[in-house]
């Protein structure tokens, strides 16, 4: 791979001088060139064996993605593997088994793996090998050197909490396997002893095609999905081809709700206490729209949000209290006091919104104060306040520190309603906008810039639409060491969850006890009589893992200023395992092989570079001849060059070698480092 580079770098000197028409014309040739080129039958390595088994317990899910590949070359290749898990997931192992040998990833904390990985990249080889694809995903990748006619496992396990919306679970399965698979399974177990409600499959391997190949069962407690497509069938449906399965099948669930005081399972001296009464009525609340029109809002992203604005406001009720700002570097309201959502004072908003034009720079903090102010001098006794902001950049104008804007919107708030923040594209920092809202009790959702970006910012709304509850205190006597207790609203469809360790293991004075607001009702959730329920099997240590999950996304949400918590969330990673912020695996193999370091990345971080433009060359690489009729594909890696002094990075993603022709036509994308 490194040697393909090295080609590549003289070549490149000589097509960074042509013009852009010489470009687009190299351009047209790779387009020609990937219509009539056959796809290049992969019989050099066989991945003879793709099963993906997820065990689902108290909505803690464990999943394992084992390959098998077989070399049937009559020398040594290079044989990949490349898998996509959900972003909300911990990687917890992973091994490679190569001829009896077992080489298993350690991980480290990130400072102490980072020499590895600078030397990893200062030769050439590949690290960082986990990259953000798309929204929910992320993307493992590593490679091995397997013998002649000598065969590899690949095992990958990874752990996730699946967070309750919209009234309902969701455990995201990936198949990607690259080429169809004559031993290809999915099985998913769910064991719920609250009792499952109902279970259902989608996504895109849930289509007509693939309908026999998917079997589900249930019983009160239990719920099992085989997926077990033929080769045929993988060749065949919607996103599949001669490249085999490539798509999700989501699983999705709820749990039966008997108990108002939330069902509670221990462990060990463990709990985890999920908290999600129903039969409440809603509360009227209070909402301020804070929406971003500075320039960079322009053309599609403002026309979206205008879209979505008008059919938030259309589904306010009539209890319901509203307030509309927009902001470039000044402040424009709708109204300059909060009204009720009747249907004349909605119209008028509607009207608003649809005058909504982009034009000047950002001002959020100004903004945001206004949108708090308005809601303070809104006090109304039963009902829940509510501040949203939609931005897509940093502040240009006005105050421009980062912490100052923290502190004046901490100050605004005072702990008195959540502020949900929605970095809408990957302009924005989301990393301010997420510590904002985690200051003021709210939670940061990027907003993808896409064609159903107005469907995104609509259905996180639906998701804070309905509060039922505010001010909601769990309190647990014979418990420590407890995950986030408090919390300003709970909505409807949702769910609370904490986890904690229980003094001296001593289930007889562990007492759970739920204190909420529900309009102007004090709400006391307790029974003296309930069970609490141990999971009994001595291999069960679940709770334990669900407590360690959770305790670690919330110090890892805390702010790297906060000393003591990193290190606490890192000594967690290490005991569990966890591939987190704090920690990297360094992927194990045989002697002689490139060093893979593993990180996880941040939110919308890619191979730590950020996307400039696309050019295409064509690149003489080698003297190989191939035959006509048949491809050879490459995978290079990143090439640096030098041009007036600065450095232009490129990442080769595709090449093909074509009909006898010793050249390599390679799409490169110009990075630059951030």
């Amino acid at each position: 791979m490194s040697r393909h580079c090295e080609h590549i770098k003289v070549y490149l000197d000589k097509y960074q001088k042509h013009s852009l028409k010489d470009l687009y014309f190299l351009r047209y040739i790779w387009e020609f060139i990937s219509h009539v080129a056959p796809a290049f039958p992969q019989d050099d390595w066989d991945i003879y064996s793709f099963h993906i088994n997820s065990t689902v317990s108290s909505r803690y899910a464990t999943t394992v993605i084992t390959s098998r590949v077989a070399n049937r070359m009559n020398e040594s290749k290079e044989i990949e593997f490349q898998v996509r898990i959900p972003k909300n997931a911990f990687i917890s192992k992973f091994t490679m088994f190569i001829d009896g040998q077992v080489y298993d990833g350690v991980v480290k904390a990130k400072e102490e793996a980072e020499q590895q990985y600078t030397e990893a990249v200062s030769r050439g080889q590949s690290a960082g090998l986990v990259s953000s694809v798309g929204r929910t995903l992320e993307e493992f990748k590593t490679s091995v050197t397997v013998a002649a006619h000598k065969k590899v496992t690949f095992e990958l396990t990874y752990e996730e909490l699946l967070k309750r919306r919209l009234g309902k679970y969701e455990l995201q399965i990936h198949a990607r396997p690259m080429q169809p698979v004559k031993d290809f399974k999915v099985d998913v177990y769910i064991h719920e002893k609250a009792g499952i409600n109902f279970i259902e499959t989608k996504g895109g391997l849930s289509t007509k095609a693939l309908a026999n190949a998917i079997t589900k069962t249930q019983t009160e407690t239990e719920a099992w999905v085989y997926f077990y497509p033929t080769e045929a069938q993988q060749r065949a449906c919607d996103s599949c081809g001669e490249q085999g399965m490539n798509g999700d099948l989501v699983v999705v669930y709820d749990v039966n709700r008997d108990v108002a005081s939330g069902d509670i399972k221990t462990s060990y001296g463990y709990f985890v206490h999920h908290f999600a009464p129903s039969s409440l009525p809603r509360i009227p609340k209070n909402v301020v729209f804070v929406i971003d029109r500075s320039g960079s809002m322009k053309g599609r992203k403002i026309e979206q949000t205008r879209i979505a604005l008008i059919h938030i406001l259309n589904d306010l009720a009539e209890d319901d209290y509203f307030g509309l700002i927009t902001f470039d570097g000044n402040i424009f309201h709708w109204k300059r006091e909060l009204v009720q959502a009747s249907k004349t004072n909605v119209n008028s908003a509607k009207k608003f919104a649809r005058g909504i034009r982009d034009g000047g720079y950002t001002d959020i903090n100004e903004a945001v104060l206004e949108g708090a102010h308005m809601l303070n001098a809104h006090p109304r006794e039963g009902s829940a306040s509510i501040l949203i902001l939609l931005t897509d950049g940093d502040p240009t104008t006005g105050e421009t520190n980062l912490e100052r804007i923290h502190s004046n919107v901490r100050r605004a708030i005072a702990d008195k309603f959540p502020l949900y923040c929605l970095g809408f594209g990957f302009d924005v920092s989301f990393e301010f906008l997420e510590k904002m809202s985690l200051q003021n009790n709210g939670v940061a959702r990027r907003i993808y810039e896409d064609s159903d970006a107005d469907l995104q910012l609509k259905g996180f709304y639906e998701e804070v639409a309905t509060p039922l509850l505010t001010n909601v205190t769990m309190m647990y006597t014979g418990g420590t060491n407890l995950t986030q207790t408090h919390f300003s609203q709970y909505y409807n469809g949702s769910e609370i969850v904490v986890a904690g360790q229980i003094t001296d293991n001593d289930i007889e004075t562990f007492t759970p006890e739920v204190v909420a607001v529900s309009g102007t009702q004090r709400l006391r959730f307790f029974n003296k009589n309930a069970t609490v329920e141990s999971t009994g099997t001595v291999t069960d240590r679940r709770i334990q893992r669900v407590w360690a999950y959770l305790t670690v996304k919330q110090l890892q949400l805390s702010g790297p200023e906060k000393a003591r918590m990193k290190k606490e969330a890192l000594e967690l990673s290490l005991k569990y395992s966890f591939v987190t912020p704090f920690t990297s695996m360094v992927v194990t193999k045989p002697p002689g092989e490139n060093t893979d370091v593993l990180h996880k990345p941040k939110e919308g971080e890619k191979h730590h570079y950020k996307r400039e433009q696309n050019i295409t060359f064509l690149v003489f690489i080698d003297q190989m001849q191939y035959r006509q009729g048949m491809t050879k594909r490459y995978e290079v890696g990143l090439v640096v060059l030098k041009k007036d002094t600065k450095d232009l990075n490129f990442f080769c993603v595709l090449g093909t070698s074509y009909l006898g022709t010793s050249y390599l036509l390679i799409l490169l994308t110009q990075m630059k480092i951030r």
